[in-house]
C-alpha cells in the first residue's frame, strides 16, 4: 500500500478493496432511493402547505432530516471515486454533518412517535367521554419547542468534534478516499510507524461513537416506553366493551400494529450500524474479519435505505398523507384531455379510502 514503508493505515484497507467498492455502489443505490422516498412526502406536504399542521409537522421534519442524510451519503458515495489532496477535509467535515443529521433523525423520529402516541391517548379518553376529538391547526408551544430542540442538540453535541477536529488536524484521518463512505469509525490514521495519533483527535474519534450509541440507546428506550404505555392504552380499548363501536375498536387496531411496526424499522435501519460501533469499542480486532465484512455491507443496506424506509412505513401508512397525495395527483387533471381526463376521474374514484 505504502512502497516507502514511512505511512502505515491501521484499518487494513488493502485488504478491504472489494468490500468498499461494494459498499459504495450500494450507498449510492439506497441514497437515491431515500431521496426519492422522503422527497415525495415533502414535496405532498409542502404542495398541500400541511407541513406546519400539528398532525404531519413531525412527518415533514423526520423527512428533511431523511432527505439531508440521504444527500450527505450521496455525496459521500460520489467523493469515494475521487482522488485528491483536499479530500481528508471533505470527508471529515462531511463525517461530522452526517453525525449531526443522523442524531437529528433520531429525535425527529422519537418526536414523531411522542406525537402519535398523545393522539391515541386523546382519541382514547374522547371516546370514553363521548365526545370528538378536537384537532387544533396550530401547532403548539411545546411542539416548537421540541422541534427546534431536536435538530439543534445535535449541531451542539458535534461542534467540539467539528471546531476541535479542525484545529487540531485530525482530518488527516480521512486522507484515504474510501473515508467518505457511510459511518467509519475504524481505527485511527498513523502518519508514521512509530507515531501515535494526537491525543485530542483519539478523544474526538471515541467520543463520536460514544454520542452515537449514546442517542441510539436513549431514542430506542424511549420509542419503547411508548410503545408500553400505548400497548396500555389498547388493552383497556379491548375490556371497554360498554364505550366504544367495532369502528371505533378497528381504528385503535390499526394504531396499535403501527406502533409496534416503527421500533422494528428503527432498529432494522440502525442495528448493523450500532453493531459495528459497538464491536470497534469492545474488540477492535474483531471488525477486521468476517463479521466486521458484515456488518459493514449489512448497515450500507439499511442505514443509507433509512429515508426510504420511513416514507413507506411513517409516511404512506398516514392517511392524511395518501388524501393529500391523491389531491395533489387529481391536480392536473383540467390540464389534460377529455379522454385522459375522464379515465383519471374513474382511476381516482376507485382507490381505496383507508382511514
Amino acid at each position: 500500500m505504502f512502497p516507502n514503508g514511512s505511512e502505515k493505515n491501521t484499518t487494513g484497507a488493502q485488504d478491504w478493496t472489494e468490500v468498499y467498492e461494494a459498499v459504495r455502489w450500494i450507498q449510492l443505490a439506497m441514497a437515491l432511493l431515500s431521496i426519492l422516498g422522503s422527497g415525495s412526502i415533502i414535496a405532498c406536504v409542502t404542495l398541500r402547505r400541511l407541513s406546519r399542521t400539528p398532525e404531519l409537522q413531525p412527518l415533514f421534519l423526520l423527512s428533511l432530516s431523511d432527505l439531508l442524510l440521504a444527500l450527505c451519503w450521496l455525496i459521500g458515495g460520489v467523493l469515494f471515486s475521487k482522488h485528491c489532496n483536499s479530500l481528508n477535509t471533505h470527508c471529515y467535515n462531511l463525517h461530522t454533518v452526517e453525525q449531526v443529521l443522523y442524531m437529528a433523525s433520531f429525535f425527529y423520529t422519537l418526536n414523531y412517535m411522542w406525537n402519535l402516541y398523545k393522539g391515541i391517548r386523546e382519541k382514547f379518553y374522547s371516546c370514553l367521554d363521548g365526545y370528538p376529538v378536537q384537532f387544533s391547526n396550530r401547532v403548539s408551544t411545546a411542539g416548537k419547542t421540541t422541534a427546534l430542540l431536536s435538530g439543534l442538540i445535535p449541531l451542539l453535541l458535534m461542534t467540539p468534534v467539528f471546531i476541535q477536529g479542525n484545529v487540531s488536524q485530525c482530518q488527516a484521518n480521512f486522507s484515504e478516499p474510501y473515508r467518505c463512505l457511510l459511518l467509519d469509525t475504524g481505527a485511527l490514521y498513523l502518519t508514521s510507524e512509530h507515531e501515535q495519533p494526537i491525543p485530542t483527535c483519539r478523544l474526538l474519534h471515541t467520543y463520536g461513537i460514544a454520542v452515537f450509541l449514546a442517542t441510539f440507546i436513549l431514542t430506542l428506550l424511549s420509542i419503547t416506553v411508548f410503545l408500553a404505555k400505548a400497548r396500555r392504552i389498547y388493552r383497556r380499548v379491548v375490556t371497554s366493551n360498554g364505550y366504544l363501536g367495532n369502528q371505533q375498536r378497528t381504528s385503535f387496531r390499526v394504531m396499535d400494529r403501527r406502533m409496534l411496526l416503527y421500533p422494528l424499522v428503527f432498529v432494522l435501519c440502525w442495528g448493523p450500524a450500532v453493531g459495528l460501533a459497538f464491536l470497534r469499542v469492545v474488540r477492535p480486532s474483531a471488525c477486521q474479519g468476517k463479521a466486521g465484512v458484515v456488518l459493514y455491507i449489512s448497515q450500507a443496506f439499511t442505514s443509507a435505505s433509512q429515508g426510504f424506509l420511513n416514507c413507506l412505513v411513517y409516511g404512506w401508512t398516514h392517511a392524511r398523507l395518501r388524501q393529500a397525495g391523491r389531491a395533489v395527483l387529481s391536480r392536473d387533471v383540467d390540464t389534460q384531455t377529455p379522454l385522459l381526463r375522464s379515465q383519471k376521474k374513474r382511476s381516482y374514484q376507485t382507490l381505496p379510502t383507508v382511514s
